[in-house]
């Protein structure tokens, strides 16, 4: 077992890494949260029942309640949430008591949203099963449920107790879904480590297709300490994070306008966006021409999604526009961007903003 240590100012938590590390949950709850007594378990119903039985058994000292949830982007919603806080002060659940996250970022976004208001705050553990949530949603502490305006609009900063990324959580996941997680993972060598970049230039089909487990492995770690350290310095992004959103204000306008459906997960949205931000930062002259080829060749080896023509019409723009104009990191009317001068190095957040006409240009080129 490996571990990482995650240090905000309102917390430092440990990030515990191996294969099959899910069975020392009852120890480490044993060592960290000695005074726990009820714990809920908030799970995907894809994960087989005899996990979730296994962790119950494991974890028989404690009073154990479970939710498995068909996860979709719409039970992140106040109703939803609501409905299980409810059930948990009904069990006289208090804040020494846990909550545990089972499953993707859906799943880790809610129930850090549940723990963090029940009672105001319960105590929390992470244990991320696709990835995606390995690598980006389960460290930093973003809660979130979305809004009929756009999505993660509403929700808190709430730091985990620790969390644990087994990587035999991975072992099963569609191909689909281990893209996914890879845009995030290409996303952190883009904006910070060009090293790590060139490393994925050589290893990334071995990621993609969990060739090696000490690769993919080693991925995930790189791409939790990439993340875990803008995290450290700016918490409540304020600043410095908002350099994680490279391709995302993109990839939110284009997962409202598929009504956040399954048509376009998460991951695709991001590979989408960040292919598009890549583009304009060799058009606006930031991005020199080797390196913006360099991206693109990596697009075109590994088959990313990069068109935007294969997911959507030119209508569609005007429905992806207002839902970037809603995205929370804008300070004004105008479009905030984060961009890329280089490779391992993105635009300062704040210094890129766009107006409704140039972004319906930008999207436009891209139908091209």
């Amino acid at each position: 077992m490996n571990n990482l240590v995650v240090k905000t100012k309102s917390k430092s938590y440990p990030i515990y890494f191996g294969q099959g590390i899910i069975a020392s949950i009852n120890k480490l709850i044993g060592q960290k949260l000695p005074d726990v007594k009820k714990v809920c378990i908030i799970s995907d119903k894809k994960i087989p029942i005899s996990s979730i039985k296994k962790i119950s058994k494991l974890l028989k000292s404690h009073k154990t309640k479970i939710y498995r949830l068909n996860v979709n982007e719409k039970i992140k919603s106040f109703k939803f949430a609501y409905k299980i806080i409810e059930d948990l002060l009904k069990e006289n659940f208090n804040r020494s008591d846990c909550i545990i996250a089972l499953g993707g970022g859906v799943i880790g976004d809610l129930s850090s949203f549940i723990a963090s208001l029940t009672k105001r705050g319960t105590k929390f553990i992470n244990i991320p099963s696709t990835l995606l949530a390995q690598v980006d949603s389960s460290i930093g502490g973003k809660t979130a449920v979305n809004s009929l305006q756009g999505k993660n609009l509403v929700g808190t900063f709430y730091q985990p107790d620790f969390v644990i990324i087994d990587t035999s959580l991975l072992d099963s996941l569609p191909k689909r879904e281990m893209i996914c997680g890879y845009a995030e993972i290409l996303k952190h060598s883009l904006i910070l480590d060009k090293k790590f970049f060139l490393w994925l230039n050589r290893n990334a089909q071995k990621v993609i297709n969990r060739k090696n487990k000490s690769i993919l492995k080693t991925a995930i770690l790189k791409s939790c300490k990439i993340k875990s350290k803008i995290v450290g310095k700016d918490e409540k992004e304020k600043g410095l994070r908002m350099v994680l959103n490279f391709g995302h204000t993109f990839a939110h306008g284009f997962e409202g306008a598929k009504n956040f459906t399954k048509k376009l997960n998460h991951g695709e949205a991001v590979l989408l966006g960040m292919f598009i931000a890549i583009n304009l930062s060799y058009k606006r002259k930031l991005l020199s021409l080797k390196e913006f080829n360099m991206i693109t060749e990596h697009y075109k080896s590994l088959k990313l999604p990069s068109k935007l023509n294969n997911f959507f019409k030119k209508k569609d723009i005007s429905k992806i526009i207002q839902f970037m104009q809603k995205d929370k990191k804008n300070l004004n009317e105008k479009i905030n961007l984060i961009l890329l001068k280089k490779i391992g190095l993105a635009t300062k957040p704040n210094s890129m903003f766009f107006n409704k006409k140039e972004v319906q240009k930008i999207l436009m080129e891209n139908f091209d």
